[in-house]
């Protein structure tokens, strides 16, 4: 059986990843084979961290999901409504205080944005009325704005949603 493990190495850029003293870091915890913990024998991938939590995607049920951990209590962080079958999950991020992951998914050739809630265990397409492929979603840590990429107009160029699914005018 071959052992690995997700190292994150955090960096504080622009205020997002506040605890981390000012420095990089790396965490390591223990390999599970039950995959009950941060690392297991599956594919990680695109790990994300906001403040206690760690958000990434991996393969462990069979299809490409979203899991969080929690690096306070050291644990996996249940997730119900979140993730389904019929789509394929990437590029999760998580509000500071973990209530908001942002996270795009493929569906039937189609890329979407999806916020979820915490708090309602609802996820919400906040693209649905964009014709255009998009990736790569961030939120702002108070999980008020969500910043990805859309080729709305035959490149990549950066759009700005609330959370809410509305556009915001950025100058």
């Amino acid at each position: 059986m071959v052992r690995k493990s997700i190292c994150i190495l955090a960096f504080v850029s622009l205020g997002w990843l506040h605890g981390c003293g000012g420095y990089p870091r790396l965490l390591s915890y223990p390999f599970d084979a039950g995959g009950r913990s941060l690392n297991s024998t599956a594919a990680e991938l695109n790990p994300q961290i906001s403040g206690r939590y760690i958000v990434f995607t991996t393969d462990r049920r069979g299809s490409q999901d979203v899991y969080m951990f929690d690096m306070f209590t050291r644990n996996l962080v249940d997730l119900p409504g979140l993730n389904s079958f019929d789509a394929m999950a990437s590029h999760p991020a998580v509000s500071e205080d973990g209530r908001y992951i942002v996270f795009s998914a493929s569906r039937q050739g189609r890329s979407a944005i999806y916020l979820y809630d915490r708090e309602t265990r609802q996820s919400r397409n906040l693209t649905a009325n964009l014709p255009a492929e998009v990736r790569n979603p961030t939120i702002s840590a108070d999980g008020s704005r969500i910043a990805f990429e859309s080729s709305i107009n035959g490149q990549w160029d950066i759009l700005v949603y609330n959370r809410f699914g509305q556009s915001l005018n950025i100058p």
